[in-house]
């Protein structure tokens, strides 16, 4: 393994959050002195999970959330998930995961268009949103009084494990056979 791909594991490892290629590029070419192409980033980070598979590792580098990040192959994902289960002491109630998904779905959003749509306050559910840090204030409304927008953050998306918003599920993919009454005719 070359020295570059040492550097890029080393950065992918550290880094909390995905670390994009530009960032990568950037560490590099001022820790190493010389200009490294995004190019080359990219034909390192291939070699990298190459080499992982290659020695039967349980995790590779994935493109996630605007850049890279080590994670567990999806074979162990039922162990993993047995484990962040055993972690987890607080779960989003219902309350707070109706209010998530009309921000990720009409963001950005006021407070007042949320509880409009679920028709009850969601005062308390913004507030936890906000302290998990999965929802963040994208601005103002240029609207009477200038009420707070709110929209998804970066840490939504690693959570749920999207690069994009236009990667959540559509309506279309949860559509169901309509119900019908009686019995259908032949």
């Amino acid at each position: 393994m070359n020295i570059l791909q040492h550097h890029i594991q080393a950065l992918v490892f550290c880094a909390q959050s995905p670390i994009s290629i530009e960032e990568i590029q950037r560490c590099l070419t001022e820790a190493l002195q010389m200009e490294i192409a995004v190019g080359d980033v990219l034909e390192s980070i291939e070699a990298i999970n190459e080499q992982l598979n290659e020695t039967g590792f349980a995790f590779q580098i994935y493109a996630i959330g605007g850049g890279y990040q080590f994670l567990t192959k999806p074979e162990y994902q039922d162990t993993v998930s047995v484990y962040l289960k055993q972690k987890s002491k607080k779960k989003l109630s219902a309350s707070a995961l109706e209010t998530l998904a009309i921000i990720a779905y009409k963001q950005p959003i006021t407070r007042s268009a949320m509880e409009q749509i679920r028709g009850v306050g969601c005062d308390y559910a913004v507030q936890k949103l906000l302290e998990k840090e999965l929802i963040e204030i994208k601005g103002k409304a240029d609207t009477i009084g200038r009420p707070v927008l709110y929209g998804t953050s970066q840490k939504f998306m690693d959570y749920f494990g999207i690069n994009h918003i236009k990667d959540l599920p559509q309506l279309k993919d949860f559509a169901t056979e309509e119900n019908v009454i009686g019995e259908i005719a032949d």
